[in-house]
């Protein structure tokens, strides 16, 4: 595990290393109780949930407060925090059992960072968190008219959300209308990747977002803007 985190991470210290090992330990036994991934073997783990998840360090400054939305197993927000302590990290999730799994992950490893159990679209409607975020990141949540809503919300103006793709053509169709009404637009940048087509997609805030967004939990994803 150890040579292919070195081989596949540019740069990684043995720190870092020492957590990315313990994180995948913890992610194997805990998913033979829970379903976190069905991704195991280490090369895989190590290119497809580690690296992947990088994606975004490049852009996000050094104590930039970031919301992970629909976290999941911790991907992409604790590889990134791994790699960059001083992230101000939250973590949301609308299952109690991961966000319970992800707390034993930021322990062991020695990190900080926040954990929420929340739908995201109450999460995007509380007073307290919305309009406050730097940036978000997202990954195998939704598509991207339903992530825009889910995201877009959470930043202050000039935010931006990090959207984790694949071919992502078809979906910046979709998402115009999304874009439009909530006052954000996006760049796209490919990612290096030889899994397969990876692309992460970049949507700045340039407003304030309407009040009616994100809508009651459920909507985004059934009828997406």
């Amino acid at each position: 595990m150890r040579e292919l985190l070195n081989q596949t991470i540019p740069n990684l210290s043995k720190e870092a290393c020492d957590k990315f090992v313990a994180y995948y330990d913890l992610l194997i036994d805990w998913n033979t109780r829970m379903n976190l991934t069905a991704i195991t073997e280490p090369a895989d783990v190590v290119k497809k949930h580690f690296y992947d998840s990088l994606a975004a360090l490049p852009y996000l400054r050094d104590g930039a407060k970031v919301a992970d939305v629909g976290t999941g197993a911790g991907f992409p927000a604790i590889p990134l925090l791994i790699m960059n302590p001083t992230l101000k990290i939250t973590l949301v999730d609308s299952l109690q059992k991961r966000i319970t799994f992800l707390e034993e992950v930021l322990k062991t490893l020695g990190l900080s960072a926040e954990c929420v159990h929340a739908r995201a679209e109450d999460f995007g409607r509380d007073p307290d968190v919305r309009g406050r975020f730097d940036a978000t990141v997202s990954r195998a949540v939704a598509s991207l008219p339903v992530l825009l809503e889910l995201t877009v919300p959470l930043l202050t103006v000039g935010g931006k959300a990090y959207c984790y793709k694949g071919d992502v053509s078809e979906e910046l169709v979709t998402a115009r209308n999304a874009l439009h009404l909530l006052h954000a637009t996006c760049e796209t940048v490919p990612v290096e990747a030889d899994y397969g087509a990876r692309t992460l997609v970049i949507c700045t805030k340039n407003a304030p977002t309407p009040s009616i967004y994100p809508r009651k939990a459920g909507m985004p994803s059934k009828k997406p803007l």
